[in-house]
Formats: structure tokens, C-alpha cells, sequence
């Protein structure tokens, strides 16, 4: 177990070693963060200076591995739009996506695992059909798209919900929230729901589909021979032989949601990190695009790393070969 944790803790280095690396030769082919830094009446002393100054003189290599000494310290040099710590404004922009990406991660694995299931039990249901005819409208449209038709909906014809914005939030120490006014909570749904939507559409036909799988195993069909009720077969023997396949696609979806945030942000104006790399984009600042890189790259490598672990840990199967071929 140890040997196999240790591979893959390497395995995820090398990964986010490599993430980093094109994430940061491609922003050589963004633009010059110069022009936007310096007037029109700038001379080449000053453009040569500035330079100097970012250190965008030194050659690549040189720039790369000084950001990953200096990321690995958590310090992710100086904006060059806002002239401040990108760590800092990173940290003032995160508890928003996070909140956004709890909410929707909920969402996303609670009504697809409920839904996933109610639709493999009553298939043959008008309910169950209702649910997979919807569930298209998930997985067909653009995330966009759906965000723009819940914004006319529930804020411009309904006036329900608000359509931008993050509302009235608390500062707890360094975090703020939403989570504890009215304001916050009700400009946390379209959001969440736009985000949460395509994976939980995802995973409720994932679901769906292994449920039926496992219903038609020669040990379900045992099950009901011996006289064994339904619901004892259904959520105790096929669930729980459901979920192991479950676990890796699921966790992966999860982790997704946080590089989907980027689009939602960007349609509700949502005060996050992803909508801050949209305008880092757009004004070129290379530290702030580097950092929202890495710091997404960490969460998938995390996520699926622990997703490896639960997989190994829940599957006997992974164990009893291990040390068979240990053996």
C-alpha cells in the first residue's frame, strides 16, 4: 500500500511539473506584458528597464524555475496589472470559487447518484423517462447557453434571483462567505446550478447505466430467489457494487467543476478565480495566469490521487492482486 501511494504521489509531481511547463511556454506566445504596463510615450530605456525589472530578460528556463522555487514557497511573484502578490489576490478571490464549487459538487453528486438510481430501479416508469429526456438537455447544451436561460428566467422575467454577483458576504478572518446572508445565498443558486448541472447530468447516467448492469448479475438474480426484498437487494447488494466504477468518473467530474468555474464566473460576473484569469488573459498578466494554472492543475492531481486511493482502498480485488503478483 505504501509502494503504491509513493508511485503515485511521483506520478503526480511529474504531471504538475509537466502542466507547468506548457502553461508557462505558452504564455511566451500570449503577448508582452510591457506594452500594457508602459504608456504610448515610453522609450526603449524604459521598456528595456521594466524588463529587467519583471525579469523577462533571462532566458525561459531561468524564468521557470525561479517561478517554480518561488511557487513552491507559495509566493507567486508580483501582478502585473495590479502591482500586488498574486498570492493575495488569489486569496481574496478562492473562497468565492470554492464556495461555488461545494455547492455545485453537492448538487452535482447527490442528484446524480438519487436520480442515477431511481432511474435504473423504475426504468420502465414514466418518471424515469421524464428524467432521461430532461437529463439531455444537461448534457446537449452549452453550459452557457443554460446560464443565459436561467438568468432570463429567474431574474429578468420571474425577478426571483439575482443575475451577477456574489451578494452580501461576511468576512471570517481571511475567508469570506456568502453562505451567511440571504444576499449570498440567493446569488449562490444560478450559479450553482449552472455549474453543477452537466456533471450531475453525467453522473446520473453513469449511475443509471452500471445500476442496470449489476441488477442483471447471476448474484442479484440469487438474491431474489432466496426471497430477499427488493429494497435490501437494490441499496445493500447493487449499490455498493454500483459506486466502486462510480468512484473514479465521479471524482474526476468533481474535479472538473473547478476548470468549468471559469464560464460560470465569466456569465454571473461571480467574483472569482476564474474570472479573474479571464482578465488576466486579456491584460497578459503572466504571474496571475501561471498561478490559477498551477493551483488547478493541484487540485485535479489531489482529487484524482484521492480518488486512486478510495478506489484501492473500497476494490478487493486491487489488494488481492497486488499481493498476488507480490507473491
Amino acid at each position: 500500500m505504501l509502494a503504491y501511494i509513493l508511485r503515485r504521489v511521483f506520478q503526480s509531481l511529474i504531471v504538475l511539473l509537466a502542466v507547468g511547463l506548457v502553461a508557462f511556454a505558452m504564455f511566451n506566445f500570449v503577448g508582452d506584458p510591457v506594452d500594457n504596463m508602459l504608456g504610448q510615450e515610453r522609450t526603449q530605456a524604459d521598456i528595456e528597464r521594466l524588463r529587467q525589472q519583471l525579469g523577462l530578460d533571462q532566458p525561459f528556463l531561468v524564468q521557470y524555475w525561479k517561478f517554480l522555487e518561488q511557487a513552491a514557497q507559495g509566493n507567486f511573484g508580483l501582478s502585473y496589472r495590479q502591482g500586488r502578490p498574486v498570492a493575495d489576490i488569489l486569496a481574496e478571490r478562492l473562497p468565492a470559487t470554492l464556495e461555488l464549487a461545494l455547492v455545485s459538487g453537492i448538487l452535482a453528486l447527490i442528484g446524480g447518484v438519487v436520480l442515477g438510481i431511481f432511474t435504473a430501479i423504475r426504468r420502465s416508469g414514466v418518471a424515469a423517462n421524464v428524467i432521461m429526456t430532461v437529463s439531455l438537455v444537461g448534457v446537449s447544451l452549452p453550459t452557457f447557453l443554460i446560464g443565459v436561460v436561467l438568468i432570463y428566467v429567474f431574474s429578468v422575467e420571474l425577478g426571483w434571483l439575482p443575475s451577477f454577483g456574489r451578494g452580501e458576504v461576511v468576512d471570517l478572518g481571511w475567508w469570506s462567505t456568502g453562505f451567511l446572508t440571504v444576499s449570498g445565498l440567493k446569488a449562490l443558486i444560478l450559479p450553482a446550478i449552472m455549474l453543477g448541472l452537466y456533471q450531475m447530468t453525467l453522473i446520473m447516467r453513469l449511475v443509471r447505466t452500471e445500476m442496470l448492469e449489476v441488477l442483471r448479475m447471476d448474484y442479484i438474480r440469487f438474491a431474489r430467489a432466496r426471497g430477499i426484498r427488493e429494497k435490501s437487494i437494490n441499496f445493500k447488494h447493487a449499490l455498493k457494487n454500483t459506486l466502486v466504477p462510480v468512484i473514479t468518473i465521479t471524482g474526476l467530474q468533481l474535479g472538473s467543476i473547478i476548470a468549468f468555474a471559469i464560464i460560470t464566473e465569466t456569465v454571473f460576473q461571480w467574483p472569482g478565480v476564474g474570472l479573474l484569469f479571464i482578465n488576466a488573459v486579456q491584460f497578459v498578466d503572466i504571474p496571475v495566469m501561471a498561478a490559477y494554472l498551477m493551483m488547478i492543475s493541484v487540485m485535479f492531481v489531489a482529487i484524482n490521487l484521492i480518488v486512486d486511493m478510495l478506489y484501492f482502498a473500497i476494490d478487493p480485488r486491487l489488494r488481492l492482486d497486488r499481493k498476488g503478483g507480490g507473491h
